[in-house]
């Protein structure tokens, strides 16, 4: 039986690639049990220290798996959304809260939850056939996995809107434009390598201050200035008691190049 998700591990970064091509790896209960399932181990796991997710073949993720979830509304389920709640959502969660980089090398078709797992990357890669969808509204659902969350904050609250109420492509071009891709690249073919090396870059830096970055931005968006404060005091008692911190700021003294450990 195919793997629904293949972990690759090189040095400190680990790509996640969502593995069914032939079905434009949308999202089954199989995916998305094992998508949750590893984020919640590699949330601890020291030895990694940046992620990349990725789709096999010529697509990112089509989303929710409709063929699936015609079954599921088939079935007289009470709940025919439980996906949410039990998939989605704990997806969302541990990707936007994950203590090290998250790098999405976005190739070909982004939709509906496929999109919205790309916007929970602090970083996006993309490539010349690179397109996102907010499906929702095209199959009668609001959105979901955080788009409601993310969109805005990457768009602006009216670009948001129009994403997701209209449900119209948005091409390479405009998604680098509206701040969708951190980067395209001219070759789809250089998407994945291109996302890898930038993990490994992230995974050779101060991955503690990293994630204390991660913690203060989600704070301060939803915050007041004095939670912003508060959280930025905390992370810089964090941060100033690691060992990174000490040794990089030596190595500035010294006109000498850091290296980071991670503690």
């Amino acid at each position: 039986m195919t793997e629904p998700l293949l972990v690759d591990r090189t040095d400190a970064v680990v790509t996640l690639t969502l593995n069914r091509p032939t079905a434009m790896n949308s999202l089954d209960v199989a995916l998305k049990e094992a998508l949750r399932d590893t984020l919640v181990e590699l949330e601890t796991d020291r030895s990694c220290r940046a992620v990349v997710l990725a789709g096999a073949g010529g697509s990112f993720s089509a989303g929710q798996d409709l063929r699936e979830h015609v079954q599921t509304l088939e079935s007289a389920d009470a709940d025919p959304l439980a996906t949410v709640r039990a998939h989605y959502n704990p997806i969302a969660a541990r990707l936007a809260n994950l203590p090290k980089p998250v790098i999405a090398a976005v190739r070909g078709m982004a939709a509906g939850a496929g999109a919205s797992l790309a916007f929970l990357a602090d970083f996006r890669i993309g490539g010349p056939k690179t397109r996102f969808l907010m499906a929702f509204a095209g199959v009668g659902l609001a959105a979901d996995t955080a788009a409601s969350w993310t969109l805005p904050r990457l768009v602006g609250h009216a670009k948001a809107v129009e994403l997701l109420m209209l449900a119209e492509p948005v091409g390479a071009e405009e998604a680098s434009r509206l701040g969708l891709l951190t980067k395209l690249v001219d070759d789809d073919e250089q998407v994945l390598p291109t996302a890898q090396e930038l993990a490994a870059r992230l995974a050779a830096g101060p991955t503690v201050a990293y994630a204390a970055i991660k913690r203060q931005l989600s704070i301060a968006d939803a915050g007041t200035l004095a939670d912003a404060l508060a959280a930025e005091a905390q992370a810089q008692s964090i941060c100033g008691a690691t060992a990174d911190h000490r040794s990089a700021t030596m190595a500035f003294v010294n006109k000498q190049k850091p290296v980071f450990e991670g503690r």
